[in-house]
């Protein structure tokens, strides 16, 4: 048959103190008495049950014992961990088996370590100028610093957090079913060990609380979109006195108006004129650290890449540059007069015949044309 729990036998609860368990017991010691009771054999039985109640939950070790495993905690033929004169630790043996499944053994102490802050994500957009040259940009970052009134302790200034009489300080209570007995966090602390029964008037217990902080980061030269910025323990504050989280800057880079970039690379269009086009000569183009000219060699087609190298962008994680590359885009001209057609038909005339030479992709791609229609009609 199995026992009653000690507590209840008693009728005191877990967080009773030495004085009123003993109080307990003399009442009911008093009333089941054998002298008081004579040949009345629940009467004795419930004596017994009284007196071994009390003999554990009056001894330190014999008590914590049981408040952490329960009658086999305190029961010597079972190699009880408690008191059992150098016989083998009773949580040991569940705690190994069981400490993954059921949040672990009791070496570990069971009281929940207070949480580490957690880390913090800000967005940051940049021109790409900006990242390309790199910046010292000024933050706001609203977040969870520790209370300077209680320093974090959550406690009233000049009190302290008390230990949690239902688990004791462990953190951690124990439900049994049959012979398994399984841990879990202590409903009253949440598994701290400690209750704040005064609680700081600024952070009502929490030991944080919410502010906005001005940070100084310094952004490299040569960041792109997806980079991300690692600044340690600018996060929020942990709890009650724990380690704080990180700031990540998440690095977003705003579309150019001129280029794209890609990887250290720089991609513009420059427009040129027919006339310079088939003639050459030198454009400005444009660059991140102002205007260069290049040279358009004489029958230079459109969609042609000309390469400025270094003209890029410098790598944020070594020292190589990239290039700016141009694509030549042939711009066709518009908002002729009278004399400017004129003139471009009379062109027009001189080439006439000659479209082979003059033209190659033309005549080829007519070819082509024609040859295809000739094979699809045979």
């Amino acid at each position: 048959m199995s026992k009653r729990d000690y507590y209840e036998v008693l009728g005191v609860s877990r967080d009773t103190s030495e004085r009123e368990i003993k109080k307990a017991y003399k009442r009911l010691a008093m009333k089941f008495h054998p002298d008081r009771n004579p040949g009345d054999k629940t009467a004795e039985a419930n004596f017994k049950e009284i007196k071994e109640a009390y003999e554990i939950l009056t001894d330190a070790d014999k008590k914590a014992a049981y408040d952490q495993f329960g009658h086999a905690g305190v029961d010597p033929n079972r190699g009880g961990g408690g008191y059992g004169g150098g016989q083998g630790d009773f949580g040991d043996i569940f705690g190994d088996v069981f400490g993954d499944i059921f949040g672990g053994g009791r070496r570990g102490g069971g009281q929940r370590q207070a949480a580490r802050g957690s880390d913090l994500r800000y967005n940051l957009e940049l021109s790409l100028e900006e990242a390309v040259k790199g910046l010292t940009k000024e933050l706001r970052i609203p977040t969870l610093a520790t209370c300077d009134l209680c320093e974090g302790s959550g406690a009233k200034k000049g009190t302290s957090a008390t230990t949690c009489g239902t688990c004791h300080g462990q953190g951690q209570v124990q439900m049994r079913q049959g012979f398994f007995a399984v841990q879990q966090p202590c409903p009253t602390c949440h598994g701290r060990g400690k209750i704040i029964k005064d609680p700081c008037t600024k952070c009502h217990g929490d030991g944080r609380v919410e502010k906005s902080k001005t940070l100084s980061v310094k952004i490299p030269a040569g960041v792109d979109t997806g980079d991300r910025i690692r600044l340690a323990g600018e996060g929020e504050a942990g709890e009650f006195g724990a380690p704080p989280g990180d700031l990540y800057v998440q690095v977003s880079v705003r579309e150019h108006a001129i280029f794209v970039r890609d990887g250290n690379n720089l991609y513009c269009e420059v427009p040129i004129s027919f006339s310079k086009a088939a003639l050459g000569g030198e454009i400005e183009v444009p660059t991140l650290d102002g205007k260069v000219s290049l040279k358009i060699p004489a029958e230079t087609q459109t969609g042609r890449m000309f390469r400025l190298r270094g003209k890029g962008v410098k790598s944020v994680r070594s020292h190589a540059v990239g290039d700016l590359l141009c694509k030549v885009v042939m711009e066709t001209p518009v908002n002729l007069n009278d004399r400017q057609k004129e003139l471009l038909r009379e062109f027009e005339a001189t080439l006439t015949g000659e479209s082979k030479k003059h033209s190659p992709k033309a005549e080829g791609f007519f070819d082509g044309v024609k040859k295809f229609f000739q094979d699809l009609n045979s």
